[in-house]
């Protein structure tokens, strides 16, 4: 895999360098509230352009059906990324038509243009071969060269992630060669004890990761929504608590395989829970209570960890020289399930190794919940495309790059 070090040593100046970042932020009407994303893109975005090059920068947003939506406009980010630059950011009303072409050959060396959202044009996300590879025809007639930088969408099979590399010399940036640095180390080169924790809401989308890594990490603490389908696996009550029952068979048997493999796979031993699910828009006090997480009331839905099971994980950090964390712990969003998140969190932070944030919710909520994040040894931009590395899948927008 060619790297954009190498790309700056054979110099870009005056030509148009296509870099697809991932810009890919949460916005709240129409103001963005977390711009991790886009300043993780510009260590490459500002070496190119004070390299002289003529920057075109691309990215989705949300998920448009292949056709213009103003609420997925990336004009936002695009304002951003001038007010981080500290200088005018062209924005193209459209992906490859007259607004795009007009951008592009409007930029002066070390100018950047920002593209409309690639996913307003149903080429970017096509299953057919063909119409993705027409979509990525005219992306390539914008630009001369090609840098790869949007971790979070490599592992889509995407025009501009997948087929647009094929037609120009292309190279990883910043971003991607660090992610994927990162993620060799948690793979290849992994210091033990290698403890993972893993939450988010539903336990399907952790399957595939989590058969895994029961052959390759040391322990495995699971919160979030996920746990109670790993309760009620082990013939717990969970009340109205998020239950995938389809997935118990699976469950059951991870449970079994870690115990004859000798992997920990640490589970709740209290939760908060409520009768209802709390108000996010308003914060409004939920009043949660604590109880054993093998006696949660029927009528009661289990929203965040309790106070011995933090203890619990916290010491499963304490000596880890390995740490991969993916998924919330709970409803961290509201003020009053924000504690198991958080203090898992904290306890990544004092543990003495290696600690990965893989993207997402996680990121989101070192960011919100007031965390340094460099504190963190590494915070990853793509939470999916980071469990599908883990997974061992071939990620198409790395496979591209290496090619």
């Amino acid at each position: 895999m060619k790297t954009i070090e190498e790309l700056l040593a054979e110099g870009v100046e005056g030509k148009r360098v296509f870099v697809r970042a991932d810009l890919n932020v949460p916005l709240a009407d129409g103001l963005i509230t977390d711009d991790g994303r886009i300043r993780a893109v510009l260590p490459t975005v500002e070496a190119l352009a004070g390299a002289g090059a003529k920057v075109v920068v691309a990215s989705h947003l949300g998920r448009p059906k292949g056709a213009p939506d103003p609420q997925f406009s990336l004009l936002p980010a695009a304002e951003r990324l001038a007010e981080l630059l500290g200088k005018p950011v062209a924005f193209a009303q459209d992906t490859v038509g007259p607004a795009a072409h007009d951008a592009v050959n409007g930029l002066e060396p070390g100018q950047v243009a920002v593209l409309e959202n690639l996913r307003f044009n149903a080429g970017e996300t096509s299953k057919d071969d063909t119409e993705r590879g027409e979509f990525a025809d005219r992306l390539a007639a914008l630009a001369d060269l090609y840098v790869g930088d949007g971790f979070g969408a490599v592992h889509r099979k995407h025009a501009s992630v997948y087929d647009l590399p094929k037609r120009l010399p292309h190279y990883a940036g910043f971003l991607i060669a660090t992610e994927v640095g990162v993620l060799k180390k948690l793979t290849d080169d992994v210091k033990r004890p290698y403890v993972v924790a893993l939450g988010g809401a539903k336990v399907s989308d952790k399957l595939a990761v989590i058969d895994e890594l029961l052959g390759k990490a040391d322990r495995l603490l699971i919160g979030g929504g996920m746990a109670y389908t790993f309760l009620k696996a082990k013939g717990y009550e969970v009340g109205i608590s998020l239950l995938q029952e389809d997935q118990l068979p699976a469950v059951t048997e991870y449970l079994e395989r870690a115990e004859k493999s000798g992997v920990e796979l640490v589970l709740p031993v209290d939760v908060l829970v409520s009768t209802e699910f709390p108000d996010l828009k308003t914060k409004a006090p939920a009043n949660p209570s604590t109880v054993a997480a093998d006696a949660i009331p029927a009528d009661q839905e289990g929203l965040d960890i309790g106070p011995q099971t933090r203890k619990l994980y916290a010491s499963k950090l304490a000596d880890a020289q390995t740490v991969f964390w993916n998924g919330p712990m709970g409803v961290f969003e509201h003020p009053d399930y924000a504690e198991g998140t958080k203090e898992l969190a904290q306890a990544l932070i004092d543990s003495p190794g290696f600690t990965v944030v893989g993207g997402g919710d996680s990121a989101a909520a070192v960011r919100t919940l007031g965390f340094d994040e460099k504190a963190f040894g590494h915070i990853s931009t793509g939470g999916g495309a980071s469990l599908e590395y883990l997974e061992g899948k071939t990620l198409p927008g790395l496979a591209a790059l290496e090619d």
